[in-house]
């Protein structure tokens, strides 16, 4: 009785991609302020949501059972700058991989046929810029999807600035899902342990956004080696001891 209204009611009038220019703006301007990167909408994640006394067969206790140890299904949301949900997927069990869950969701399906439009488009560099979503390594790098050079730092100094650009403007997703699991007035954020593994492979079918994606990144690189950006950074590798 009330899962349902949620689903049906709510849902539809709160998770909403931001394609009104006004709130598109917004967004982009907001992530642009926390990474310098021009023209991000969302950042994206996944996250194992756990289902106390789940009863599975022999057969699927595997995929159920994520990286924790425990088991569960795969939440994906994307979040804008203020850490609010515009779009939500469950689709995979927990032992499922982050790259793909995004390509059976809707929104990769919807990316990628060209339903969803967006028309902030800035020239950066040459090049026609659509606004596109961030992540880590663990999902594939396409045109309407930027990630990370390297998964440990063994890039360019441009390249490392550029990531750690990217990561900061990623944790605002990461801050969300923390804030969704505690689930408390003013909550201490509980955030998932860091992504390890390899990047995403490349499928056959993506290969015309890989180029366009890896194109679009090595421009937008140079975008995060400015002063205020080389400051972070330069206190990051002090503090580090590297």
């Amino acid at each position: 009785m009330v899962t349902r209204p949620l689903a049906t009611k709510l849902y539809p009038e709160f998770i909403k991609i931001p394609v009104s220019r006004r709130r598109l703006i917004e967004t982009t301007q907001g992530f642009e302020e926390l990474t310098s990167l021009p023209n991000i909408c969302g950042a994206i994640d996944g996250s194992p949501i756990k289902v106390p006394g789940l009863k599975l067969d022999r057969n699927s206790m595997s995929s159920y059972k994520c990286k924790n140890g425990y088991n569960s299904v795969l939440l994906q949301v994307v979040a804008d700058h203020r850490k609010i949900f515009w779009d939500v997927c469950v689709k995979a069990p927990g032992g499922a991989d982050d790259a793909t869950h995004f390509r059976d969701s809707l929104l990769h399906n919807n990316l990628t046929s060209g339903d969803i439009v967006w028309d902030k488009v800035i020239n950066f560099r040459g090049h026609h810029v659509r606004p596109y979503i961030i992540g880590d390594w663990c999902f594939p790098l396409l045109s309407f999807f930027m990630t990370p050079f390297s998964p440990d730092g063994a890039g360019t100094l441009t390249q490392n600035l550029y990531d750690g650009m990217l990561m900061k403007g990623r944790s605002v997703v990461v801050e969300a899902i923390g804030l969704l699991k505690t689930r408390e007035p003013e909550p201490e954020i509980q955030k998932d342990p860091d992504e390890t593994g390899v990047p995403a492979r490349v499928l056959e079918s993506e290969k015309q956004f890989y180029y366009f994606g890896e194109s679009l990144r090595q421009v937008l690189a140079p975008k995060a080696f400015n002063q205020k950006n080389m400051s972070d950074f330069t206190l990051i590798i002090n503090c580090c001891g590297k």
